[in-house]
């Protein structure tokens, strides 16, 4: 059975069956508190708790970390970009963990950004630490795996593309919403990877949604045993495992694109940009957007970050 792990501004806490129990911890970072187990343990026992509406969340993963992502992960959002998902390599980037906000925190959009993108995606949380060239197999994953999270890879596709700058485009504050829990999973859990459903929604308006097991590319042991390679672990650090289709950028239709290649770069990016400025997907001023992650039968459920955007002047 999952442990469900939220966390406040003062305290860390356990969702039971009648709220949330406080956990008895010195803790104050996610690496320090995925050591205390027994003190979850005992605030999972609880028979008193305080009412989950009353509690202001925050992200339950902690800065500073390293703050990890799969770049083209999902073969429906591989083939909107214009891509082969049959021969995608398996490539990373960095976030900074500055961008790290919660599950209810407003997404600021710089002043000088244009293109407010989102990406929901499955943030996993690892355990332990996992030094390079640690030997990642199927049966010792979910040792160094203790949970999961719902992130949003917030991008400004206006800085992101025509730089391929994938670390300032999204690693402004406020650009890696997390939360509202950290789900820590036994291993007959985490082999319900595949089942677990991603739903993105703006204003209502459901714009992303799809199933791991349909559409993901790299699992989780293939990308960490690759991953390991070459980039040091630590208890707490977060990979996010990618986003599928239905994200405002759209890759151009075939006939504009062979044109726009044969353009000089500041001319394609000039009417590349103008088209998108016509794309009323971007977030704007005031948007509500609400991302969740969790199985059909609700046997694992990351919960629902409900996050308002916020023009900066």
């Amino acid at each position: 059975m999952t442990t469900t792990i939220l966390r406040t501004v003062d305290a860390w806490w356990v969702q039971t069956g009648l709220g949330a129990a406080r956990i008895d911890t010195a803790a104050t970072t996610t690496r320090e508190l995925l050591a205390d187990r027994r003190a979850i343990e005992m605030a999972a026992l609880a028979e008193e708790a305080t009412p989950l509406e009353t509690l202001h969340l925050v992200s339950p993963v902690t800065a500073p970390c390293r703050v990890v992502a799969q770049m083209t992960n999902f073969r429906s959002h591989i083939s909107d970009a214009g891509m082969d998902p049959d021969t995608i390599p398996m490539t990373f980037f960095r976030k900074t963990s500055g961008s790290i906000c919660g599950p209810e925190d407003e997404i600021i959009k710089p002043a000088h950004v244009q293109l407010l993108d989102y990406e929901v995606e499955i943030g996993i949380v690892f355990g332990k630490a996992l030094p390079v060239g640690t030997e990642i197999t199927a049966a010792n994953l979910p040792d160094f795996v203790a949970g999961l999270v719902v992130t949003n890879d917030i991008s400004a596709r206006d800085l992101q593309l025509p730089k391929t700058q994938f670390f300032e485009s999204k690693s402004y504050p406020t650009f890696t919403p997390v939360g509202p829990a950290l789900v820590l999973l036994d291993e007959d859990e985490l082999a319900r990877f595949d089942d677990l459903r991603l739903t993105l929604r703006v204003n209502g308006e459901v714009r992303q949604d799809s199933v791991v097991g349909d559409d993901m590319v790299y699992r989780p042991l293939e990308a960490i045993r690759y991953l390991t390679g070459f980039q040091h672990l630590d208890a707490g650090d977060v990979l996010l495992t990618g986003t599928p289709v239905g994200t405002a950028l759209s890759a151009p239709p075939k006939p504009i694109e062979v044109i726009g290649s044969l353009l000089p770069a500041h001319v394609k990016w000039k009417a590349f940009f103008k088209r998108q400025a016509k794309n009323t997907r971007y977030l704007q001023d005031g948007d509500v957007v609400e991302a969740t992650v969790s199985t059909p039968d609700g046997a694992i459920d990351l919960g629902t970050q409900r996050n308002t955007v916020r023009w900066a002047r």
